[in-house]
């Protein structure tokens, strides 16, 4: 196979109002950069898009700086080592960085991690096994203080976080685990192969209805990531001193007015339950113990996990519109090269 003579990366066009469309994405052909000193070339093979990637298309001060008009496009990748000027990486290494969007990278080997492709597929290292995975973990430990024979509910469950989340709790002694997603089959995959007790299509009903049937004693633990009429129907099930840890809002992100606050928020009065965001930023002291703990249920079977897969770095914008139609189960993700 014939190396290749160029790269190709996604920029930025414009910033989208409302739903994003292709032509807020350019796709540019150029030149295979060289590492400097401390510096690896990567040749990425396979790359994540996020929901957390829309809020970084526009141009507000967040937690993650915005992507820059003009310029390629960030993200999680696992990829091969070309070239290498420092000792403690090789050619042929595999490594995990945050410089997706292209076809080659040239990464800080400092900001390089090295994965073992024989212990999981590539793609694990950026979902089940890495920033999702810790997102669901820690999100349902400690941000949702979840302790054995809570109810948990999970909006996105089919998603690459909720559908861990589920499992977790299921595995770790939940009482009852729903879950909501958008269509018949990714119901059925919830219930049938996932193991959730409990699971409705949103688009079937109002939630809170659909919500109170699958959870006739309430919910203690609601897992957010939809934020908007979810919100609002698990505020009205959940329980006295119930936890919600919201991790997402993607019903809201496409949003071109500002939108209104679940409108029964007063009942946290009442109910004395907590709202806690979440961002996985906070907890990667947890790493070490969620890869020590998750990494044998995933190569067990007990934890599992589904991806989709775009092929083709052309694609990437794409699998990342088809990510915020809802068009993945499980992890979304664009294969760049074999």
């Amino acid at each position: 196979m014939n190396a290749p003579t160029q790269a190709t990366e996604i920029r930025l066009a414009s910033r989208p109002h409302g739903v994003p469309t292709f032509d807020n994405f350019e796709i540019v052909d150029t030149e295979i950069p060289s590492p400097g000193e401390g510096q690896l070339l990567v040749r990425n093979l396979v790359m994540s898009v996020d929901p957390a990637m829309r809020g970084r298309m526009r141009d507000v001060k967040s937690y993650a700086p915005p992507f820059e008009v003009g310029k390629a496009m960030t993200g999680g990748a696992v990829g091969e080592v070309v070239e290498s000027t420092v000792d403690t990486f090789k050619p042929g290494d595999h490594v995990l960085h945050q410089y997706g969007w292209r076809t080659h990278a040239v990464v800080d080997a400092k900001h390089a991690v090295k994965v073992d492709a024989s212990v999981a597929p590539l793609s694990a290292y950026l979902g089940v096994l890495g920033m999702p995975g810790l997102t669901a973990y820690s999100g349902l430990l400690e941000s949702a203080e979840f302790k054995a024979g809570d109810t948990v509910f999970v909006s996105g469950a089919a998603g690459a976080v909720g559908s861990l989340v589920g499992q977790l709790a299921k595995l770790k002694g939940a009482k009852r685990v729903i879950g909501s997603a958008g269509s018949a089959e990714k119901v059925r995959y919830l219930v049938e192969e996932l193991g959730f007790d409990a699971a409705f299509n949103y688009k079937d009903g109002p939630v809170v209805e659909q919500l109170r049937a699958a959870a006739p004693e309430g919910i203690d633990v609601y897992f957010d990531n939809v934020g908007g009429e979810h919100l609002e129907a698990a505020i009205d099930v959940i329980n006295l001193h119930g936890r919600i840890a919201v991790c997402g809002m993607i019903s809201q992100y496409n949003a071109t007015e500002p939108t209104p606050a679940p409108r029964n928020l007063g009942q946290i009065i009442a109910k004395r339950f907590t709202m806690r965001g979440l961002l996985v930023l906070d907890h990667f002291g947890l790493q070490e113990q969620f890869v020590a703990e998750v990494a044998p249920l995933v190569a067990s079977g007990q934890l599992k996990y589904s991806e989709t897969f775009v092929d083709g770095i052309r694609n990437a914008p794409d699998a990342f519109l088809g990510l915020l139609s809802g068009a993945n189960t499980g992890k979304m993700l664009v294969r760049i090269a074999e």
